[in-house]
């Protein structure tokens, strides 16, 4: 069995994002109930939360947009950009505890006090864009790890796997012009117009061109086609880049009974996914592969997909 840490921290439910949206307290609420009634707490190495230093914020996002993300959460101002993103007076803390909850996680992997991790934190972030919050994200927790990887454990390729059903655009454009991150993204398109990023013919910038990867898929389709483009895309792209580490944007919301998209991806299929994902990282990362919670909706599917989703982090029996 591998040893796994769970981030998790009731500080997270503080962002409160009010009635009727999706991106819930209740979310993690139902993901810890689902990890407790499964029997997983005992065998995890929980991950106690602390605030990101700011220079690894800023490694990302721009100050002025840190500096007016903050004023706004303190203000007591409700939205923030666009309609979708609704903050409160605790959001922007909570979002800096995302952060250095996961840097952490990343840490004690690297350090072997954990071979792999599942970071359950709220907001999520791989729409966050260098001074722009989108799409329920305020900063970009996927490629802020990826940077500390990189600047304090001098990591010089990794891989970036996103099965979330929207486009990460935020991760997409932070390292598009580089060739020391893989970013490789399936995603719904056309997915309610949302991000409108991630078409076929974005493969990175300059010195980048080849490390970005996006696999559009249409509403309606299920495990079958995401079996597909693992096998003959994603894995032989992974196989050329041998990663040393491996971090993944995990969302559940491509689930066929999630109603934020069409896709028809079923249970057993995100465990599918995942198994795939976990012999990438035995053979190429020694194991070294660090889950981060981006989307998935469904407060009845999502105690079981996290079960799952650990177990499988576990190398436990399903």
């Amino acid at each position: 069995m591998k040893k796994t840490g769970l981030l998790y921290d009731e500080r997270y439910l503080n962002h409160n994002t009010g009635l009727y949206h999706p991106e819930t307290p209740d979310r993690l609420r139902v993901i810890y109930k689902g990890l407790t009634e499964a029997g997983l707490l005992p065998k995890l190495k929980l991950i106690p939360a602390r605030p990101a230093e700011m220079k690894w914020v800023e490694s990302v996002h721009d100050k002025a947009y840190i500096k007016r993300f903050r004023e706004l959460s303190l203000s007591g101002e409700r939205t923030f950009d666009y309609p979708d993103n609704q903050i409160c007076t605790e959001t922007f803390d909570t979002a800096i505890l995302a952060v250095g909850g996961i840097l952490d996680a990343v840490r004690l992997v690297m350090t072997g006090d954990v071979d792999n991790a599942f970071c359950a934190v709220r907001p999520p972030g791989h729409h966050a864009e260098y001074d722009k919050a989108m799409g329920f994200c305020y900063f970009g927790n996927v490629a802020i790890a990826v940077r500390y990887l990189m600047s304090e454990w001098d990591i010089k390729q990794v891989g970036i796997i996103d099965f979330d059903v929207h486009h990460g655009n935020g991760t997409q454009h932070v390292f598009e012009e580089e060739a020391s991150v893989f970013y490789y993204s399936i995603h719904e398109h056309p997915s309610f117009a949302f991000p409108g990023t991630g078409r076929v013919f974005e493969k990175g910038v300059g010195l980048g061109t080849g490390f970005t990867r996006n696999y559009p898929v249409l509403p309606g389709q299920g495990d079958k086609e995401y079996e597909k483009i693992f096998e003959t895309d994603l894995l032989p792209m992974f196989d050329q880049f041998k990663p040393e580490v491996i971090i993944v944007s995990t969302g559940f919301d491509a689930h066929m009974d999630d109603a934020i998209s069409g896709i028809k991806v079923s249970t057993e299929g995100f465990t599918w996914i995942m198994q795939r994902i976990m012999e990438l990282a035995d053979k190429y990362s020694n194991g070294r592969l660090v889950s981060v919670l981006e989307g998935g909706y469904s407060l009845t599917r999502l105690p079981e997909l996290a079960a799952n989703h650990v177990k499988t982090l576990l190398n436990d029996s399903l």
